[in-house]
């Protein structure tokens, strides 16, 4: 028996690959398929089986594009409503795949689709299961979504006779394998781990302990942030289809040069920049959008980004594959190329750039009491932003910062400086005003991570002001 999690940290997103007796199956595959394709082919199993959770809102699942290559059917559990062929499974429904078994537990609650599968070894004792969205580790799937007219009142009520009926009577040795880790939207707040056990989960998960229905809707459906804004849309490529990653490969690694990398900008493209963001800020291609690899590029891209736009992209030498990929997997697949020879070529042709400033967090505590046009533009979430922040300073979350009539309300009169928690979300920030014409602003290095440790730095913290 093999059983391999496949952990995707950008989209906190895990895959699994399970292999017995020449036989084997995916669940929850991205939609670069390559991977599977690679493992099938080493250890020299067919794939029978690529087997879905539920309908993901956070990726575009690779589920077309495996079956399409391994002639594998897609198994979705019962109450699925898809755009294109696939085997309904039934609840309580077995797979043999070698000498194991995986059998259909129908879950409803994070969506009406929603399934997890239990897998018994080779001896038909029961191992693990791939609880999907349902169960994560410390956490449960976001009942409000993506179930058309259903309130999340409702979803909520479901989930909780789904865990109470096939979750919690599992024994407490089976090994939990959900679809998401830490940092995912998909729930409220994800353990720092990407397995577990049911036995630690029923001693340690919030939504696994004993209380009545009522008292779980409430602590389910309370706290929950607004989900990012391409979640439906994914969800419904998912549940649609989509177009194969050949053609969008195609369409992305087209090599551009100068004069047709303006001309593609002059037809409506926009110019994406994936290069880390301490390399942005010391000089980019004018009006362009810094969402550097190094972060949650897939997710800050699948929620700022239109689906549909056309983007070109400016990369390191070497990363245009892997920037294209990355954008597919969350449905953006309109790529038109990339800038040939990167920003050394365009620099190297004398072509005009732009850049933020860098300063340290010292820098801003001293212009503070000296600047009276100083504006401080934080772009964490609500939450971080209650938790403690400059005195003064103005909350815009970077997610609402594509929206013009945010974008409207800073002024452009006033020197800006602009920070998160680290340092990757504030230069995404900057790529966003300088490309609406926000040109007196400076990037505040470290976030509010190293802001808040320095002296003489006015923080509000809940209940009190520290100077």
């Amino acid at each position: 028996m093999f059983v391999q999690q496949l952990y995707t940290g950008c989209l906190s997103e895990a895959a699994y690959f399970i292999a017995s007796e020449g036989e084997a199956a995916v669940i929850d595959p991205l939609r670069d398929v390559d991977t599977y394709l690679k493992m099938a082919e080493e250890q020299g199993v067919k794939i029978k089986y690529i087997f879905e959770t539920h309908f993901h809102a956070d990726f575009v699942s690779g589920h077309l594009e495996l079956a399409k290559k391994t002639g594998a059917p897609i198994v979705y559990g019962p109450e699925t409503q898809a755009g294109f062929k696939i085997h309904m499974a039934s609840d309580g429904e077995v797979f043999n795949i070698g000498k194991l078994k995986i059998k259909v537990l129908h879950t409803p609650g994070h969506t009406l689709e929603s399934t997890c599968y239990l897998l018994h070894d080779e001896d038909g004792n029961p191992y693990s299961v791939f609880t999907g969205d349902t169960l994560f580790v410390g956490d449960v799937g976001r009942p409000d979504l993506f179930s058309g007219d259903m309130s999340k009142e409702d979803l909520a009520g479901m989930m909780y006779d789904s865990l109470t009926k096939k979750i919690k009577p599992l024994a407490d040795n089976i090994i939990l394998y959900p679809a998401h880790g830490p940092g995912s939207s998909c729930g409220k707040s994800l353990g720092p781990e990407t397995f577990s056990t049911i036995g630690a989960q029923k001693a340690t998960n919030y939504a696994m302990q004993d209380m009545t229905k009522d008292e779980f809707i409430k602590v389910v459906t309370t706290g929950l942030n607004t989900p990012p804004a391409y979640f439906p849309l994914n969800a419904k490529i998912n549940k649609e289809g989509y177009d194969a990653m050949d053609e969008v490969m195609e369409r992305a690694l087209q090599p551009l040069s100068i004069a047709t990398f303006k001309q593609k900008v002059k037809d409506g493209a926009w110019i994406l920049d994936t290069r880390n963001a301490n390399v942005f800020t010391q000089g980019f291609v004018p009006g362009s959008l810094s969402i550097g690899l190094e972060g949650r590029f897939a997710e800050f891209a699948g929620s700022l980004l239109p689906l549909k736009q056309a983007l070109i992209l400016v990369t390191e030498i070497g990363k245009e594959k892997e920037s294209a990929v990355r954008l597919a997997r969350v449905g953006i697949d309109n790529v038109q190329g990339y800038l040939e020879g990167g920003f050394e070529g365009w620099l190297d042709a004398g072509e005009r750039i732009d850049m933020v400033i860098d300063i340290e967090p010292e820098e801003l505590a001293m212009d503070i009491p000296h600047d009276s046009r100083l504006e401080v533009i934080d772009v964490r979430k609500e939450t971080e932003f209650e938790g403690g922040h400059v005195k003064g300073a103005v909350n815009v979350p970077l997610n609402t910062l594509m929206d013009p009539l945010q974008i409207a309300m800073i002024d452009d009169t006033h020197n800006l400086y602009v920070h998160c928690a680290g340092g990757y979300r504030s230069v995404i920030a900057a790529s966003i005003l300088k490309r609406e014409g926000y040109h007196n602003l400076r990037n505040v290095l470290g976030g509010f991570g190293k802001i808040k440790d320095i002296k003489g730095m006015p923080i509000v913290v809940p209940e009190k002001v520290m100077k």
